[in-house]
């Protein structure tokens, strides 16, 4: 029998925000009766309309804010509160550096159990937190009759219709305008995710920020695109055009890209740099979206590394070898492991662009490619640096890094929690967490970028 609880849904009721969720949610309670409240900030007093309850907790939806937290600001983006992409933007940038601080700290020492012992530097963030990602993936739909062309809102696949985004390159309100003319002059039909008919899923844009070169690619539920010369015509004219494609994508999925790309006009790839390390991304390689902040990470990841030019450097979840060359202009040798075959091709050919001959790049799982080198080659590591995806790593991966028993181990983080967790395992079989760095990657949303510098209690 379903237990009672003090409010009921569609109740309304008023609540001091004392907390904030891991993505930006206000958390408040009436009655010793938790509530997570999208939109509301700590220190806010707020009306609120119950929509859901469970046991001990239920969400809540803002009504009204009776009295604003200090840190309550106005949006820059006319539809932050909207759309799904920035959950923070009402909230002071300042406020939001010290609770990404606060929340990787509270991380560590409790799910890792370490209060001591280790220096935690001050988070470093953004001198201007606004059109900073160099991505991004424009979902493509029909809205009350009429083309929406913009951003998922929150937790929906429901399309908020705009050309403009405040963390964004400034650079897509051309190509979204081109685009948009385009479908509309062509009567370009528009996929519809439940019926799995029509021809355009998303819009894929990349811009370089450093050599100002600018990829487009539409996603198709096709094998060709009506009239794509009046399109590349419209699009070739805007300033550092590089690349135009095609992605094709007709399996009935959430996942927004295909395997198969089709170029249509200019370079199968843009360039870009981070530091003096060139790179080329195509429409499928993983690049961080944010190349000012990810220069910083990296530069401390590399600092934190500590490395004299005779080192051997295992780079596990290398992705398209970013940290991996960055390591290799310091290091004696770098060896890259990744489960993306793409990824591994990307990073090969920009050890080969970059005329670095000392990265060498396995595919395969980390956890898996990892624990046999060392069991059948006996492999050795002066300094492992682990990224890993939001999970953290596997246990077996963790063993086997003990095993191997580098001197120092650079952990970068994009999860605190399970940060903390695999500190934890890690601090308990001779390693000594010694320096913290959080680093803010992606303003105004509830995400940290986190990179700590592990030290074996046994090397001297």
């Amino acid at each position: 029998m379903k237990e009672d609880t003090i409010l009921k849904k569609n109740e309304e009721c008023i609540i001091r925000i004392e907390d904030m969720g891991n993505d930006g949610e206000g958390i408040g309670k009436y009655q010793g009766y938790t509530l997570f409240v999208k939109n509301a900030l700590v220190g806010d007093t707020v009306r609120v309309h119950v929509m859901k309850c469970k046991k001990n907790y239920g969400y809540a939806r803002l009504v009204e804010v009776i009295e604003p937290s200090p840190y309550r600001v106005e949006p820059k983006c006319k539809i932050a509160f909207q759309c799904g992409g920035c959950t923070l933007q009402h909230l002071d940038y300042e406020e939001q550096l010290r609770r990404k601080q606060k929340k990787v700290t509270d991380c560590i020492e409790r799910l890792g159990g370490i209060t001591e012992g280790y220096v935690m530097e001050p988070i470093i963030g953004m001198e201007t937190p606004y059109y900073y990602r160099n991505k991004a993936q424009f979902p493509v739909g029909i809205k009350n009759g009429k083309l929406a062309i913009g951003f998922y809102a929150g937790g929906s696949h429901t399309i908020i219709d705009t050309e403009n985004c405040c963390i964004q390159a400034k650079e897509n309100e051309d190509i979204i305008r081109c685009v948009r003319s385009f479908l509309e002059e062509e009567r370009i039909s528009i996929y519809n995710e439940e019926t799995h008919e029509g021809l355009i899923r998303h819009i894929l844009t990349r811009v370089g920020f450093v050599t100002g070169e600018i990829m487009v690619c539409l996603i198709i539920n096709g094998n060709d695109l009506p009239g794509k010369e009046k399109l590349v015509n419209k699009l070739k004219d805007i300033k550092g055009m590089t690349s135009i494609s095609l992605n094709i994508n007709k399996e009935k999925t959430n996942v927004i890209l295909g395997n198969k790309i089709k170029p249509l006009w200019g370079e199968p790839y843009i360039t870009d740099y981070i530091g003096a390390v060139k790179f080329r991304i195509s429409p499928l390689s993983f690049y961080q979206v944010n190349p000012v902040q990810t220069r910083v990470l990296y530069e401390k990841a590399l600092e934190f590394a500590g490395l004299e030019g005779n080192e051997t450097v295992w780079d596990l979840y290398c992705g398209i070898g970013t940290i991996s060359l960055f390591l290799a202009a310091k290091a004696k040798k770098v060896y890259g492991v990744e489960i993306i075959p793409q990824a591994i091709e990307d990073a090969r050919e920009n050890a080969r662009i970059n005329g670095i001959e000392n990265a060498e790049f396995f595919i395969g799982a980390a956890e898996e490619v990892l624990p046999e080198k060392f069991g059948q080659e006996k492999i050795y590591a002066d300094v492992i640096v682990v990224d890993p995806p939001r999970k953290g790593c596997a246990e077996s991966l963790l063993d086997t890094i003990v095993l191997m028993a580098p001197k120092k181990v650079v952990y970068v983080s994009c999860d605190p929690a399970t940060l903390g967790r695999d500190l934890k395992y890690l601090s308990a079989r001779g390693y000594e967490l010694k320096r913290v760095q959080a680093v803010d990657q992606f303003g105004h949303t509830g995400h940290v970028e986190t990179v700590c510098q592990l030290c074996s209690k046994y090397s001297s």
